[in-house]
C-alpha cells in the first residue's frame, strides 16, 4: 500500500546558522543514502557514483548562499524533491533532466534568453 505521507515533514525555519547547517547536512546525507534506491526505482542506466556526484553538484551550486531565509527555502525544495522522487511521483524524464549533460555532451543552457529563443526556432 502506498502511503502518500511517507517522508512528509512540517515546514519550519532554521533557528540560526548552526541549525541550518545541520538541516542541510541531514538532507544531503538522505539524498546520498537514497542513491541506490533511486537508481533501482527509475531503472537508471547510470552508476551510483554518477548519481551521487550529481547530488553533490546540486548542493554545491548553493554553497555560498548567505541569507538564512533563502537557505530555508532551498532546504524545503530539497526535501520536496526527495519526497517526490522516493514516493515515485516523478516520471523517468523528470529524473533524467538532472543528468542531461552527462548523456548529451552538447546539451547546455543558452548564454541568454534571446539566444535560447533563437536556437529553439531552428
Amino acid at each position: 500500500m502506498i502511503n502518500p505521507t511517507y517522508l512528509a515533514q512540517r515546514t519550519r525555519s532554521s533557528a540560526n546558522w548552526a541549525d541550518a547547517k545541520r538541516r542541510v547536512l541531514h538532507s544531503y546525507r538522505d539524498w546520498l543514502r537514497a542513491a541506490p534506491e533511486i537508481q533501482q526505482m527509475y531503472s537508471l542506466n547510470l552508476p551510483i557514483s554518477t548519481i551521487r556526484t550529481k547530488i553533490r553538484q546540486e548542493f554545491e551550486r548553493h554553497r555560498y548562499v548567505s541569507q538564512l531565509n533563502t537557505v530555508d527555502v532551498l532546504i524545503f525544495n530539497s526535501h520536496q524533491e526527495f519526497q517526490e522522487t522516493l514516493n515515485y511521483w516523478k516520471q523517468l524524464t523528470h529524473v533524467l533532466k538532472y543528468f542531461r549533460t552527462e548523456e548529451e555532451p552538447k546539451a547546455r543552457l543558452p548564454s541568454n534568453f534571446i539566444n535560447g529563443f533563437l536556437e529553439g526556432r531552428n
